[in-house]
């Protein structure tokens, strides 16, 4: 990724979500009354893919109906069951 001092390289974990949040440290604007670098922030934004083919489709169709089998174990959006549980009680 590009910085004020040139290139530098980040590593992105498998699974990263959008919204994640890297600091490089010491690669940023220098303070006003510092002689020291501050640190620079790097945003992810995940990208949904547009114009899939019908076989792209199909197999994201596929991979899908796995992850339902898992009970969307997989996803960081799934409540955990204790707010499930929280959500009946509260719609009685």
């Amino acid at each position: 990724m590009p910085t004020l001092q040139g290139k530098a390289n980040i590593t992105v974990a498998e699974g990263t979500q959008s919204g994640k949040v890297f600091r490089l440290k010491g690669k940023g604007i220098q303070g006003v009354r510092s002689s020291v670098p501050g640190d620079l922030y790097c945003h992810v934004h995940i990208e949904t893919p547009v114009n899939l083919s019908d076989e792209q489709k199909d197999l994201l169709r596929q991979f899908d109906a796995t992850i339902e089998k898992n009970s969307g174990k997989n996803s960081p959006q799934n409540k955990h069951w204790t707010n499930k549980v929280k959500d009946f009680f509260s719609s009685l």
